[in-house]
């Protein structure tokens, strides 16, 4: 039996398969997770993986004998379920994935009414709690003598997750583009074909087919070796762009007529942009690691920039606090008021047919502009010590900035900035800087801030020697 306290993380279950997470202590999580919230009716759904349909089924097995109903809609991607809770009137759901890690994880995404997160600030550590307890009792997989057991009832949620996603575009504004698409072998283009096939492109889809054993590639595109095979069927086949899904599709990714990675920061701007002619005046968040590129244009578009924290939890729980129309990561997760204010990766993709449609030609004309404004590191880890003295370090070097503390230390001057947060999980720094003068003044800037980061000295260094 296997519920490792380890594989809880703060937002979600993840563990490896069969050692940190097994069938037994699925069982105990769906149960436990059911009696916390007081569920009624839930939602779940799965990812391809290999141990899904087994997971799932414990998942549901443990919520039934909490008393629960339980609508299973299948194999769909994480958007699906938020979408189902969401608009269904159910009192929570799990989706089980791991998203976009090796084939040999497992985990679970818990939400609650409205697709809300539970993490470990909101609920998630007393269902870890629960699941043990139950666990330690010696897993009694059936339902207390005399107690009401839940129904399950299989349920399609794919035609009003499509007609809610279908909203977001301008059909007739679409022209015959040439695009490719690679699932990863996750779920990702079965959720997004049915709709791009609506539309009048040349599509060129690798990778479609669900299979957990990921034959091609990991479903990571933020990984450079995971999307080598989209940048080559780019320029294989001349197309306007590329558009690839993680594994469980929450996130999407792009790469222009080039062949050359979006980043994600630039494609916030831009849908930023596209949501302020839609909704003029809105406000709009974006994450303190991003390029300036993307509060310039929500300022110049008419709307309010915001700053957040980093983390789907975070911006999900600020984008109500401000009634927020959209909010974008530089991880490739963007949340729109319309979507019940999660994550997708479908209505991105689809919006940005739209915008490269409306731009008369690739996608590298919507992004080379901002890149020849923009100058970005990318982000860039490094192992360090003790990163609370690093950080004091950072502040002393650059005390003459303006420095802010939103999520780890934001450091800005007119014509660069940087931003350093700590892992949650290891010793790391993980940087993200720019600079608006130059590509070399962002090389010399990053370089001078990863030497302070990588030194073993804790004495101030002076920059700009």
């Amino acid at each position: 039996m296997a519920c490792d306290t380890a594989a809880f993380k703060a937002y979600d279950v993840r563990g490896t398969y069969p050692d940190q997470l097994d069938e037994a202590g699925a069982y105990a999580i769906g149960r436990a997770f059911a009696e916390w919230l007081g569920a009624k009716r839930l939602a779940v759904g799965r990812d391809m993986r290999t141990m899904a349909p087994s997971m799932q089924d414990a998942l549901i097995r443990g919520m039934l004998d909490a008393g629960a109903d339980v609508d299973d809609i299948g194999q769909v991607g994480t958007e699906v379920l938020y979408h189902t809770v969401a608009s269904g009137g159910h009192d929570g759901g799990i989706m089980v994935t791991a998203s976009h890690n090796p084939k040999e994880y497992i985990g679970m995404k818990c939400v609650k009414r409205g697709a809300q997160p539970v993490g470990e600030e909101s609920g998630l550590n007393e269902v870890r709690d629960g699941a043990l307890e139950i666990v330690a009792a010696g897993l009694p997989e059936q339902a207390p003598l005399g107690a009401v057991v839940g129904t399950r009832r299989e349920v399609d949620a794919l035609p009003s997750y499509q007609d809610q996603v279908w909203s977001f575009v301008e059909a007739d504004k679409i022209r015959p583009l040439k695009v490719v698409v690679d699932g990863g072998n996750g779920v990702g283009a079965r959720l997004a074909l049915p709709l791009l096939e609506r539309l009048p492109l040349e599509l060129h889809v690798y990778n479609d087919e669900p299979d957990g054993t990921f034959p091609n590639h990991e479903p990571n595109p933020l990984l450079e070796e995971n999307r080598q095979f989209i940048i080559g069927k780019v320029k294989e086949h001349g197309a306007d762009l590329g558009i690839a899904f993680d594994g469980d599709a929450d996130r999407c990714f792009f790469v222009d007529d080039t062949g050359a990675f979006v980043d994600g920061d630039f494609i916030t701007a831009v849908l930023a942009e596209l949501t302020l002619r839609r909704e003029p005046g809105s406000k709009i968040l974006y994450d303190v690691r991003a390029s300036r590129a993307v509060a310039d244009m929500i300022e110049a578009a008419g709307g309010t920039a915001i700053a957040s924290r980093v983390g789907h939890a975070f911006i999900k729980a600020r984008i109500r606090k401000e009634d927020a129309a959209f909010a974008g990561e530089i991880s490739g997760h963007y949340y729109f008021r319309g979507f019940h204010g999660v994550d997708t990766g479908v209505v991105p993709a689809l919006m940005v047919l739209q915008l490269v449609s409306e731009s008369g030609g690739g996608l590298s004309d919507l992004i080379d502009p901002i890149r020849a404004k923009y100058f970005i590191s990318g982000e860039i880890n490094s192992k360090v010590d003790d990163v609370p003295i690093k950080l004091q370090q950072l502040k002393e070097t650059y005390a003459d900035a303006r420095i802010t503390h939103v999520d780890g230390v934001s450091v800005d001057y007119d014509d660069w900035h940087f931003n350093v947060r700590p892992s949650n999980t290891e010793p790391l720094l993980r940087l993200n800087l720019e600079s608006v003068v130059s590509r070399a003044d962002m090389e010399a800037k990053r370089d001078e801030v990863l030497g302070i980061i990588r030194s073993t000295s804790r004495e101030r260094i002076g920059h700009g020697a």
